[in-house]
Formats: structure tokens, sequence, C-alpha cells
């Protein structure tokens, strides 16, 4: 890993991918046509407190007229990444989160995250860690990025 990577430069944040949609007739079956257009903007993974279980945020963005289904994610730091959504005080895992054909999915402190679970060691403040997107009815159905690993305490300034 490269000083530059260490040092917490934004890195591979702006993979661009163009995902195929369900087409009926020239149409999309889940937007206004055309095939979704990926881009995830920023993404991080405060330092978590226990050894085992962390948090990781990602904003993607599709500028494509068909929504995209987010439906696993992977990564070498944990065993196990689940989805999840909140509403009010309320968490629970879902199957897929949609990626809305003209906006944006916002992964964040209080809302709908991931969680990587089973974690195979304790990332530290400055590190990078990758973490694959995969995408339902895609082609490429996968996005790979890099996030950095922020202080427990990190709040992004969007």
């Amino acid at each position: 890993m490269t000083g530059a990577l260490a040092g917490g430069a934004v890195v591979a944040l702006a993979a661009v991918v163009g995902l195929g949609g369900c087409s009926v007739g020239g149409a999309s079956a889940h937007g206004k046509g055309g095939p979704a257009k990926l881009a995830v903007r920023s993404g991080y993974i405060p330092q978590p407190l226990l050894t085992d279980l962390a948090a990781a945020y990602v904003t993607v963005v599709n500028d494509g007229g068909t929504d995209a289904q987010l439906t696993a994610v992977t990564t070498p730091l944990a065993a196990h990444v689940t989805l999840h959504t909140t509403q009010g005080t309320t968490m629970r895992q879902v199957m897929e989160l949609t990626v809305p054909a003209g906006g944006r999915l916002t992964l964040g402190t209080g809302g709908d995250h991931l969680m990587l679970e089973d974690l195979t060691r304790r990332p530290s403040v400055g590190e990078t860690v990758p973490l694959t997107l995969h995408f339902a009815h895609a082609t490429p159905a996968t996005v790979t990025v890099t996030v950095p690993v922020r202080p427990t305490t990190y709040q992004p300034k969007d």
C-alpha cells in the first residue's frame, strides 16, 4: 500500500460503471429508460469500537434511466456484510437497497448502512479498505471502491 493511500487520500471513489437495465419494449421496467449509470462519490468506515463488527457508508449516484438494486457487498475485512435500513429508531436487515434512476442512495449514520460482521481484524484510522458492491441485473454486476477508515467520531461534511 502506498503512502498516499495510507495518508487518507481519496482513492478509487469515482468508479463509474454502466449497468444494463431490465428492458420491456425499449423502456425500462424499473425507471425512465436507458441503463443505470452508477458512480460512487464518497465512502468511509468509522473505526469500530468492537473487534468483530463495523459499519460502512457510501453514496452511489445513478445518472441513468433505470433503478439499480444493491444486493450484496463483500470485503476481505469481514466474513459477512449485510444491508440495513433504519426507520426512526428501528434498524432492520434488507435483501436489497435501491439506487433510483436519476437519484442517489446515501448510506450514512442513522439511516441505510452496511454492517461488516465477523471482522478478520480491527482496522486502524487512516487505513483503506476495499468494498465490492454487487448489483442485480447488471453487466458488469460489481463495482469495487476503496474507502478510508475514519475516527469513530467522524462526521462527513456533505
